[in-house]
């Protein structure tokens, strides 16, 4: 049983992993052709680097994701204080509130953003052009919030609550014992959040692509117009760039995530 688990797990991982294999070893390609490799080559990577169009992109996505990203996390961890101060019930009814966004098909999301915006953007704002970055900006923090609270509250349900009791015991306010304790102790969720955030935010198209104005593209929406014709193979450059940036936060996450782990096991045994 053991072995045929261990088998089909080694089965998902390579057809989850060899699409990305594909690609990279394209990327590092002289021809164009990626059944066929030709040789090795970093003439892709060099070409990437001189196309300022892609580079611009690359930058708004960053942009984009930066921002939303650091706003959803501050948002993020004040709501998920919020919840987690509620009474049971309540906190249930908030967190099935929380979970529905995840769960909604994101082409569902795209177009009721769309729709709030110009609506709000014509109508009462008397816009013509209602989709800008602003508008990019507030959808890309609306679909993260969810993912920063999911990844604080954990933190706060293994958080002793006696810290926070004892700081203003010894004259803390509550925003004081937020920051001195409450903060510090819940600090790698609040760090996984935000780097997940990132994550999302970056290679989000579906969203992006209703809310998104003539006047700021990111990088997913104007690839996905590059698709209906043959790719330059410095588009798997970039392609294989992004899978690595995306592949270090997530190991950083893990490692912050185990590292915090083994602190709070230290700590409980140096307790008892």
């Amino acid at each position: 049983m053991k072995r045929a688990n261990r088998f089909i797990t080694i089965l998902i991982f390579i057809f989850l992993y060899i699409p990305m294999a594909v690609l990279i070893v394209a990327s590092f390609n002289t021809g164009k052709d990626i059944t066929q490799f030709q040789g090795f080559t970093l003439n892709q990577y060099a070409r990437l680097f001189q196309d300022s169009g892609l580079l611009k992109l690359l930058g708004n996505s960053l942009i984009v994701s930066v921002l939303a990203s650091f706003i959803a996390t501050a948002f993020g961890t004040v709501a998920a204080v919020g919840i987690h101060n509620l009474n049971p019930r309540m906190r249930k009814a908030a967190m099935t509130l929380t979970n529905i966004p995840m769960t909604n098909p994101d082409i569902v999301t795209g177009v009721s953003l769309s729709l709030l915006f110009v609506f709000v953007g014509t109508q009462l704002l008397g816009q013509r052009n209602s989709l800008t970055f602003w508008t990019l900006l507030i959808a890309h923090i609306t679909f993260n919030l969810p993912y920063v609270i999911l990844n604080v509250m954990p933190k706060l349900k293994q958080m002793d609550s006696s810290l926070t009791d004892a700081a203003m015991d010894l004259g803390c306010t509550h925003v004081q014992a937020f920051f001195k304790v409450t903060l510090h102790e819940i600090m790698p969720g609040i760090v996984s959040g935000a780097i997940m955030a990132f994550t999302m935010s970056l290679d989000d198209f579906v969203i992006s692509y209703f809310v998104s104005g003539l006047d700021f593209v990111t990088l997913p929406v104007e690839i996905y117009s590059y698709t209906k014709k043959p790719l330059h193979p410095k588009i798997y450059a970039m392609f294989t760039l992004l899978f690595l940036l995306i592949l270090v936060l997530m190991v950083a996450m893990n490692l912050i995530q185990l590292y915090a782990d083994k602190k709070k096991t230290a700590s409980h045994r140096a307790g008892m």
